[in-house]
């Protein structure tokens, strides 16, 4: 009889596990001191180096941060800090517009609709800020997909869906790259800005009514309008999508 090779994890995957079951289980919160690496070192009865690579692991992930002093801290990943990897694999298994833009036609209009019946006035200035500063970018002839990318990113707050919020953000941090490459097509330049500033319009009007139906609608028909440009401009709707650097948009508020 031939028994399997056992799967030992290496010791300072062994220390990330232990210290990440931890914190998922409630008994380290976000805000709480961890103990310095070299008592964790004696706690786990391992090295220094062991522990700081087992520390590096928990700090790409968002679990654990450093501040003054060095001393670390138990902290909760933002939905920002969680979907570059998600993005990352999108792109290395060759995921196309066509395919991200269906899933956002899912996505995008039920966000409206949930937001419409959720949004206080404080997130309500912001998305009419926004609107007004992209109709100032759009007829200065500045590039409106920071701002576009903010005003989704608030709606998706306004929603107040933290599940929702996570589905999401991998897939808008691709679309940026596709709204770079539709709003510099010369057939779609002038004009599509222009479609995207009024939708967006449209739809403040509908939260601000609180209406979700037509805070939905405005948003399908913001997505389809998107799709449109693409085919206007001649763009391969099956085209892989691209990596890119995160647009200079505004922080997303974490409250």
């Amino acid at each position: 009889m031939a028994f399997a090779r056992l799967a030992i994890l290496p010791t300072y995957k062994v220390v990330s596990d232990t210290i990440e079951r931890e914190i998922l289980a409630g008994r380290l919160a976000a805000g709480d001191i961890l103990p310095t690496e070299t008592e964790l070192a004696d706690q786990f009865g391992v090295t220094r180096h062991t522990v700081r690579e087992g520390i590096r692991i928990l700090e790409q992930s968002g679990l654990v941060r450093r501040e003054a002093g060095r001393r670390l801290y138990v902290a909760e990943p933002h939905y920002g800090d969680l979907a570059p990897r998600l993005s990352r694999a999108m792109v290395m298994q060759r995921v196309t517009f066509r395919e991200l833009w269906e899933v956002s036609m899912d996505l995008e209009p039920s966000t409206a609709a949930h937001a419409a019946t959720r949004i206080d006035a404080g997130r309500l200035a912001q998305l009419r800020a926004n609107v007004e500063a992209t109709e100032q970018a759009v007829a200065a002839g500045a590039s409106v997909i920071p701002l576009d990318v903010a005003f989704h990113i608030l709606v998706a707050e306004a929603a107040g869906n933290r599940a929702l919020l996570l589905a999401r953000e991998p897939v808008t941090q691709l679309f940026y790259p596709a709204l770079e490459r539709l709003f510099r097509h010369p057939k779609t330049a002038e004009v599509g800005p222009r479609r995207l500033v009024e939708a967006h319009r449209r739809i403040v009007e509908a939260l601000s009514d609180g209406d979700a139906g037509v805070a939905r609608e405005w948003m399908r028909k913001h997505m389809v309008d998107f799709r449109r440009g693409y085919d206007t401009a001649g763009l391969d709707l099956d085209d892989a999508l691209e990596a890119t650097a995160a647009p200079p948009a505004p922080a997303p508020s974490r409250r």
